[in-house]
């Protein structure tokens, strides 16, 4: 281990600001290759951080090795102290880099209700991303997204704090393994994020101090005291007015304080610029970078500006006590000596490229997607069979980069892209140049043609194109087919032709363009049709649901889901994925989610709205399969108390003839308590695989802290009282007895599954 006290007092002021900052990629090439020139002006002093290698760049897996050892190089051999750097990428739904597997987008991920699928992934964008010298990702996203309109949904594990908790854990353990040869994980985006005024991007946020820790806060608490969250980055928005990126409230006093993190904070590209431009909070950029640097942000990503020369020229004139400054550079150096940089930052180039192209990567992509994909609606028409006649329609069907989530390679890549005035591409020249480089993938009509015996395709119209020449075509070709399959959905990125992802919002939860209209068409010619929606986006589809012969939501599958999306039509795959996040019955109605707390989710005194029920489109946990399941002998402990864990078993059967998997869920209901509680919250759920006729017993054994709330003096209290927990059909009630008890946030624990033949 470094003597990071010793390596402190060493340091200039030059060299700590430089710590707390960092570089583009792009900024060290010149004529094609790493520049020593371009180092010796940005790297002088060292730095703290390398920006994005592989979403940066067309360099693949040897290439980017190579890249991030000569910048390695020159730091350790040519600058004062050699103290290396940290390559930090993005890696929500797989590490974005060329040649990288693009796995499901989170919130299909979230799908499958699979903490344990979710950490095998994020074993291998860890060993992808060491392999190439990356060590720290800005990844996953913990916010807890329950308003539809918001583009980064499709970035979030959905609308549920325990669900989104347990495969945050899971995806932090999977990444960071063992974090000397792993990657530092990041939770962002701290806090309240994804809850903004209208559904906006960076848009203000407006809940109290009780939501903001029991809904919004626990995955990030959950995964600070289970796996060890090594980085949180803060929101862009602000709480009650306090912007995160520079509030003592959010940053040190709950996050460090209350949730015990001990990691460092790095902000969200450009935080410290948008405390003068977005929030007016600070009229210089030293004013903004002393009220960051006061708060507890730590680095200034994507490069060094408010930290540098601003901040230098305010510690020099006594404004702001170099201690502060000293504080983060400790944090920042502990955890380069945390992931063994100070002893080795070099990675083997020729070896990178055994990470990368791995069949069992394929294969983990492919099941993946089959988990995510929902079957919302089956009147009969799925499973098909392979001599049906079929006729594939839609925009989705034969578009390998309608697959891919915003912070996809080939997708996110679009913004690096050299563009004409007009805004067209134009061609990227040397081997720095970005992307798009798709991965090996398939799309749902290749998937199809992978196993019909006929296959005839029309796409009928664009995403958002208005045009409805090509439906007509369509029509005709569903009129001669035993089944049609109508692939429609959005394009997620950054750039505006998308219709998800971050910078895309919306007011409207339609399908965009003509999509509907072509539906429509093709349900009124009498075929029956299949309607696979490829969306980042919790669509309205009232509509579709009524009238589709089956509805499958496929979300932003990755690589490999044409073929997952024709495995589960064919049937040599039953549908197990869930809903993480309610689909709504119109944008209007959001935000609608399971949890409403008491005296929500409906509308006094009659219930539902007068154009509209109250009740969402599609709720949180459903989907269907290709078989059925009965639940019985729900059973609870007799005796519970306050201080001790209490049993919750079911019994869970097969009772179809297919084969199949359930996602037990059991949900919790505080009868009555000092402060409104939600009418149901998920307090626990299970995989179950079960055969024809087979069954299972579900144990969940609860921790009494899983019943804790804020009571009226934001004291965190478990009390005795009435509890009703429910699973499928079935409900039952207990009393919780014992003494009031009072714990720390860091006291919960989440519920314990067992299944028992």
């Amino acid at each position: 281990m470094t003597d990071l006290d010793a390596l402190l007092a060493r340091m200039t002021l030059d060299e700590k600001l430089a710590q707390l900052g960092c570089v583009w990629c792009s900024a060290l090439i010149r004529d094609d290759d790493f520049s020593p020139g371009a180092a010796d002006r940005w790297l002088a002093h060292g730095i703290g951080e390398i920006t994005r290698i592989g979403a940066t760049t067309g360099l693949q897996s040897r290439e980017r090795a190579a890249f991030a050892n000569a910048i390695q190089r020159y730091l350790v051999e040519h600058t004062r102290l050699g103290i290396p750097a940290i390559v930090h990428e993005e890696s929500t739904a797989g590490l974005c880099a060329r040649d990288a597997t693009q796995f499901p987008q989170a919130i299909g991920l979230a799908s499958a209700w699979d903490p344990e699928l979710i950490e095998r992934i994020g074993a291998v964008i860890r060993e992808q991303m060491v392999a190439t010298g990356a060590r720290h990702t800005l990844a996953p996203v913990l916010d807890v997204a329950r308003d539809a309109r918001w583009g980064r949904v499709e970035e979030t594990y959905g609308e549920s704090p325990y669900l989104v908790s347990r495969l945050g854990v899971a995806y932090v353990r999977g990444v960071q393994g063992d974090l000397r040869n792993g990657v530092a994980a990041t939770g962002k985006h701290f806090l309240g994020y994804a809850m903004s005024e209208g559904g906006m991007n960076h848009a203000p946020v407006h809940f109290g101090p009780r939501e903001l820790r029991e809904v919004y806060a626990e995955p990030f608490r959950a995964a600070i005291a289970e796996a060890g969250l090594s980085t949180v980055m803060n929101s862009y928005s602000s709480v009650d007015g306090l912007p995160c990126g520079a509030s003592r409230a959010i940053l040190d006093d709950l996050l460090r304080g209350e949730l015990g993190f001990q990691g460092a904070v790095v902000a969200d590209y450009s935080t410290t610029e948008l405390l003068m431009t977005h929030h007016r909070v600070a009229g210089t950029k030293g004013e903004a970078a002393q009220r960051a640097l006061e708060a507890g942000l730590d680095m200034e990503l994507p490069q060094l500006d408010c930290y540098g020369t601003p901040l230098k020229a305010l510690v020099d004139a006594g404004k702001v006590d170099v201690a502060l400054v000293d504080r983060s550079v400790r944090r920042v150096l502990r955890l380069k000596d945390q992931l063994g940089l100070f002893d080795d930052p070099f990675v083997d180039e020729g070896a990178s490229e055994r990470a990368y192209a791995r069949a069992s990567d394929r294969a983990l992509a492919h099941e993946a997607a089959v988990k995510s994909l929902v079957l919302l609606r089956n009147d009969g028409a799925l499973p098909l069979v392979a001599d049906a006649r079929v006729a594939v329609i839609g925009p989705g069907a034969d578009d390998v980069r309608l697959l891919q989530g915003d912070y996809s390679y080939p997708a996110h890549t679009e913004i690096m892209q050299p563009r004409d005035d007009s805004g067209s591409l134009v061609e990227a020249r040397g081997r720095f140049a970005a992307g798009p480089y798709y991965p090996e993938s398939v799309t749902p009509l290749a998937g199809i043609r992978a196993i019909a015996r006929a296959v005839t395709y029309v796409k009928g119209c664009g995403i958002r194109s208005t045009d409805t020449s090509g439906i007509s075509e369509a029509v005709a070709i569903a009129r001669d087919a035993d089944v049609a399959v109508c692939v429609v959905g959005g394009r997620s990125g950054l750039m505006p032709n998308c219709t998800s992802g971050e910078f895309r919002d919306v007011t409207d939860l339609a399908l965009p363009g003509v999509q509907q209209q072509l539906v429509e068409a093709v349900v009124a010619c009498g075929t029956p049709t299949i309607v696979v929606v490829v969306s980042g986006r919790a669509h309205a589809l009232g509509w579709i649901a009524e009238h589709a012969a089956a509805l499958l939501y496929a979300w932003l599958p990755g690589e490999q889901g044409g073929a997952a999306i024709a495995d589960i039509v064919y049937g040599l795959a039953s549908p197990s994925g869930r809903l993480p996040i309610s689909l709504p019955r119109a944008a209007g109605q959001v935000p609608v989610h399971h949890d409403a707390r008491a005296g929500g989710g409906r509308s006094m005194i009659y219930g539902d709205y007068v154009d509209a029920a109250a009740s969402p489109l599609y709720p949180f946990g459903f989907g269907l399969s290709y078989t059925t399941f009965t639940y019985t002998d729900l059973r609870t402990d007799d005796a519970v108390r306050t201080d001790e864990g209490f049993e919750v078993r079911l019994r869970v059967t097969n009772t179809g003839a297919r084969a199949g998997t359930e996602i037990v869920q059991l949900y919790i209901r505080d009868e009555v308590a000092r402060v409104a509680r939600p009418n149901r919250q998920l307090a626990g759920f299970a995989r179950v695989d079960l055969a024809p006729g087979e069954s299972s017993t579900v144990r969940f054994t609860v921790d009494p802290t899983v019943l804790a709330y804020y009571d009226e003096e934001m004291h965190l209290v478990i009390e005795p009282g009435t509890v009703r927990v429910m699973a499928g059909d079935l409900e039952a009630t207990l009393y919780v007895d014992g003494p009031e008890r009072e714990i720390a946030p860091n006291d919960r624990r989440p519920t314990a599954v067992e299944i028992e033949q």
